[in-house]
């Protein structure tokens, strides 16, 4: 688990995992002590399917150990 702050994000790769919406991200930190790490989580209610996501930038804030994410 990453510790409490922001980092900027490039997703990698993505999938659907239902027909609800929900995605499978896959993200590479582009920065500062865990530049290159990849994270994984679950996104709910981009509306945007896998395809239109990768590549994509954004920043993930995690606050007491939960992550959110917005994309640019």
């Amino acid at each position: 688990m990453l510790p409490d702050g922001a980092y900027d994000v490039l997703v990698v790769d993505a999938e659907a995992t239902d027909p609800t919406g929900v995605l499978r991200l896959d993200l590479t930190i582009l920065g500062g002590e865990h530049k290159g790490d990849v994270v994984s989580m679950r996104a709910e209610g981009l509306d945007a399917d896998e395809l239109a996501v990768l590549g994509t930038p954004g920043t993930l804030t995690v606050t007491a150990g939960e992550p959110s994410l917005a994309l640019e």
